[in-house]
């Protein structure tokens, strides 16, 4: 699998603005990218950022450096790299991750509050979910690919069950079907900090480190000052999860009190 970075989840509504200069490398005018829940994705010396932003699906952007970005194939000043009409639901296309699996790319998303994955054989797409129906009945968001040293997949997830809740669930060797009956809770508002306004953990991410599972999540609605990034650790990517006592690790964005 290619290097993946996902920008710490309290950018969630700061726009990854690019200079209003010149693209040297590409001989094009940077623009600015107004995107949520950004996503980038490394690949043979091009970043692909995706995000949330668009009514009618997910936008892709392209860039050498980071910092100068570009509509592949310019057209509308927008690039979709998964269409509508190609998945699940009509609206609320969010939060969307990709990873390049064998020959495959897979894009995970929501939409219309249900989680969803599409492919392609391109980071561009167009990305289509062969089967237009959500990963899991139930509602649910932010669905992150988690693959272990083994191989065995997993998929975390945000699940609205008294307020949003932090799940896992392991995956088929597909990488798109959630194995039945693995579902599991991983995280609940329990510290101070998280139940501000109102009782949500969102955005979960998990990596490994010398054995130990860290996954990092957001706490309180994303239109609070009070949002904030915190984390925590396991010895297994079904738990127990242990919050670090000293959460938040970033909170107050821009000063805000």
């Amino acid at each position: 699998m290619e290097k993946v970075f996902r920008p710490l989840l309290a950018f969630l509504f700061l726009s990854l603005t690019a200079c209003m200069g010149h693209d040297r490398q590409a001989n094009t005018t940077a623009i600015p990218v107004p995107v949520a829940d950004p996503y980038i994705l490394y690949e043979d010396g091009t970043y692909y950022l995706y995000g949330t932003g668009n009514a009618n699906g997910i936008a892709v952007y392209t860039s050498d450096d980071l910092r100068h970005w570009r509509v592949p194939e310019r057209a509308e000043n927008v690039h979709l790299a998964l269409y509508k009409s190609q998945s699940y639901g009509d609206k609320w296309f969010w939060a969307p991750e990709v990873y390049h699996i064998g020959d495959t790319y897979y894009m995970y998303y929501s939409a219309e509050e249900h989680i969803c994955v599409a492919t392609a054989t391109s980071p561009l797409g167009p990305f289509r979910q062969g089967f237009q129906t959500p990963m899991v009945p139930y509602k649910a968001i932010d669905n992150s690919l988690f693959i272990d040293e083994d191989g065995k997949p997993w998929l975390f997830f945000v699940r609205f069950n008294e307020g949003n809740q932090v799940w896992v669930a392991e995956l088929e060797d597909n990488y798109t079907t959630v194995k039945t009956g693995t579902e599991r809770q991983c995280l609940q508002m329990d510290q101070a900090w998280e139940t501000v306004w109102p009782t949500v953990n969102e955005g979960p991410f998990v990596l490994k480190h010398d054995g130990q599972y860290y996954l990092t999540y957001s706490a309180n609605s994303y239109e609070s000052p009070k949002y904030g990034i915190g984390y925590a650790t396991a010895p297994s990517p079904t738990g127990p999860w242990t919050k670090y006592d000293h959460n938040p690790v970033y909170q107050c964005v821009g000063g805000l009190e």
